[in-house]
Order: structure tokens, then C-alpha cells, then sequence
């Protein structure tokens, strides 16, 4: 593990969660919550740039939360990843969808799930660095500041 804050390890104790192999888990499931800490994370550096209305905040970051964006940085992200984070891309994109992809196009939405789900993996084995240390590459490869 790496150091740092361990969130899921302060939650599974203060509600007396189970440790379970993540391994296991679906990629949707991964996905489900990579797209939370995704989005606090965006939603949070947003808030840290000044105190605004809710409306404005939204607007500033809704861009990243777009499956166009996220595709992108997954591309990005291709050459950065280990051995281990490729299979959990792999595994996001390849998933079975019971959901279409609203303003994406399917590869767009099958990249972008990857990409929630190597975060919310990351996210469950405690390496949240690891996620900004990839966002961040992410999101300065693709040109865009955040």
C-alpha cells in the first residue's frame, strides 16, 4: 500500500465492512464508484479555486464528466499504466453494457467506464495517489487544465 490517506480502510472500520477480494469484483461494480471519486475529485479542485455559486461550479466542471473527456484521458493514460492497471482497463472496456451512452458514441462510453473502473479500483486497494498521480498525467496530455 501506498502512503496516504486510506479512506477505504477508515470505512470498512467505522461501519464494519467485510474486507472482500477486489479482484473479484465486476468492472461495473469498479466502475460505479471510480465515477464518484472521479467526479469528487474534479468537483473538489473546482471548489478549491474559489468560493462560487453552485451553478457556476457545476458549469466548470461538468466538462469533465463527460464521457468524450474521459475517453480521452484513457487514452492518454495507455503508456502510463502498469501491467496490472492495463488488465483493469481491459476488463472495463470489455464489459457487458445494459445501459446506452447518452452525447457518446459506444467507444467513447466503453473507455470512459474503463477508465472509472481502474479509478475505483485503485480507489478500493487504497492507492488514491496513484489516481491524481494518473489524472493528473491524463488531463495535461489531453491539453486541458483543471
Amino acid at each position: 500500500m501506498e502512503k496516504g490517506v486510506m479512506l477505504p480502510e477508515g470505512i470498512r472500520e467505522s461501519f464494519g465492512c467485510k474486507e472482500q477480494d477486489i479482484r473479484s469484483f465486476s468492472p461495473l461494480t469498479l466502475a460505479y464508484i471510480g465515477d464518484c471519486v472521479y467526479e469528487l475529485i474534479v468537483r473538489t479542485v473546482v471548489v478549491e479555486r474559489g468560493n462560487r455559486q453552485p451553478q457556476k461550479l457545476q458549469k466548470e466542471s461538468a466538462g469533465f464528466s463527460r464521457a468524450g473527456t474521459q475517453c480521452r484521458i484513457y487514452e492518454a493514460l495507455l503508456f502510463e499504466v502498469t501491467e496490472e492497471e492495463a488488465d483493469i482497463l481491459r476488463r472495463g472496456k470489455n464489459a457487458h453494457f445494459h445501459t446506452k451512452a447518452r452525447n457518446a458514441t459506444p467507444g467513447e462510453y466503453r473507455k470512459a467506464t474503463a477508465l472509472e473502473a481502474l479509478i475505483g479500483y485503485l480507489y478500493l486497494t487504497g492507492r488514491m495517489e496513484r489516481v491524481l498521480e494518473l489524472l493528473k498525467i491524463g488531463i495535461c496530455k489531453c491539453g486541458m487544465d483543471l
